[in-house]
């Protein structure tokens, strides 16, 4: 993946304090990791970053929509997507990054590319499963649709029917545990 300029920072040159940065999310952001889980993005992240003298504090937030297909009925939609993060950064001797909250940058260091990061927190803020709104309050018609609930609608019959034909002597025992 090729370093795009606007997910770096260079922190050695902004004082001690907080410090506010806005990106704005779409599709191109997304093949930058061959992504293509989604048609379409336009998600706005807001990054709050303050410097200290001996670490980083970074406060990630996202809020937008992505155009994803339903799971039930491969109709696409908007998805809603909202979420946060925060991460440590802090100095030592190697570059260490196994623990999610916390980054050891070397010492050297003077930019720290956070496009990873926004991009793991828009990706593990999708659902597993995508249902369409229109699904959960029935207003969407599609044939999938209709079809899924035809099929409900037998099986619901045909339990209904089963329970009617119950033969008379398991009434009689049935009694008989109730009398006790």
């Amino acid at each position: 993946m090729s370093k795009s300029k606007e997910f770096l920072i260079p922190f050695v040159g902004l004082k001690l304090g907080k410090h506010h940065f806005e990106y704005q999310i779409d599709n191109t952001f997304f093949k930058d990791f061959e992504y293509d889980e989604f048609q379409s993005a336009d998600i706005k992240v807001d990054l709050i970053f303050d410097k200290k003298s001996n670490m980083l504090e970074l406060e990630f937030k996202h809020k937008g929509t992505v155009n994803v297909p339903c799971d039930l009925t491969s109709e696409d939609f908007d998805l809603p997507l909202k979420g946060k993060m925060k991460l440590i950064v802090r100095f030592g001797d190697e570059f260490n990054d196994d623990n999610e909250e916390l980054l050891i940058l070397p010492h050297g260091e003077h930019e720290l590319d956070v496009s990873q990061y926004i991009y793991e927190m828009i990706a593990l803020s999708v659902p597993q499963k995508r249902i369409h709104p229109g699904v959960k309050d029935g207003t969407l018609q599609t044939e999938a649709l209709n079809k899924l609930n035809e099929l409900s609608v037998k099986e619901q019959k045909e339990e209904s029917k089963q329970e009617e034909d119950i033969d008379p002597r398991w009434e009689k025992l049935k009694k008989l545990l109730t009398d006790k």
